[in-house]
């Protein structure tokens, strides 16, 4: 049976812990002197949970859109078409006020709103369904008026997308 590679991160904690990520690599974090066969054996034993992990990533991943990189010019000009529409509508109905908005590239975040109330979106979410994106940007305009993602916040999503988590869904793959 072949060794599982793992990505391997040492640091001041008191317990050994285990993640897969959507690519399916494995990390593993560690207390500093904790032997590596130690950290070997920690991983062997968990082997099933890993293929597991591997296998419910993969699925996920299956249901997210393919986004190439050669499609940006198409998506940043879509993006451009249609979110400042979008926030214009919901910012009514959420009575804020956006100070701006930004088209990015990012990779790890659909969208961002700034101390100063700017929003920033990535032109990767204009792959996903319309539902997803509203709820981008509801989840963003609603940062203007919470800075955290505490009750208050959620309460202030549902109020104008009272089924959120299953756009939440759509933008996970699940």
């Amino acid at each position: 049976m072949e060794k599982i590679a793992y990505e391997l991160i040492r640091s001041d904690r008191r317990t050994m812990g285990l993640e897969v990520d959507t690519e399916g690599h494995v990390r593993v974090r560690v207390p500093r002197f904790t032997p590596r066969w130690r950290i070997d054996a920690f991983v062997e034993e968990r082997r099933a949970w890993i293929e597991q992990a591997r296998a419910r990533q993969a699925r996920r991943q299956a249901k997210l859109p393919h986004i190439r990189e050669e499609d940006k010019p198409l998506y940043v000009k879509r993006a451009k078409a249609i979110l400042p529409e979008k926030i214009d509508r919901y910012a009514r109905i959420m009575e804020v006020q956006p100070t701006g908005l930004t088209v990015t590239s990012a990779k790890t975040r659909f969208g961002s709103c700034s101390a100063k109330n700017r929003l920033s979106f990535s032109w990767r979410l204009m792959a996903y369904p319309e539902a997803a994106i509203d709820y981008v940007v509801v989840h963003e305009l609603a940062h203007i008026r919470y800075k955290d993602h505490g009750r208050g916040f959620y309460g202030f999503v549902a109020s104008v997308l009272p089924d959120y988590k299953d756009r939440i869904r759509l933008l996970q793959g699940r």
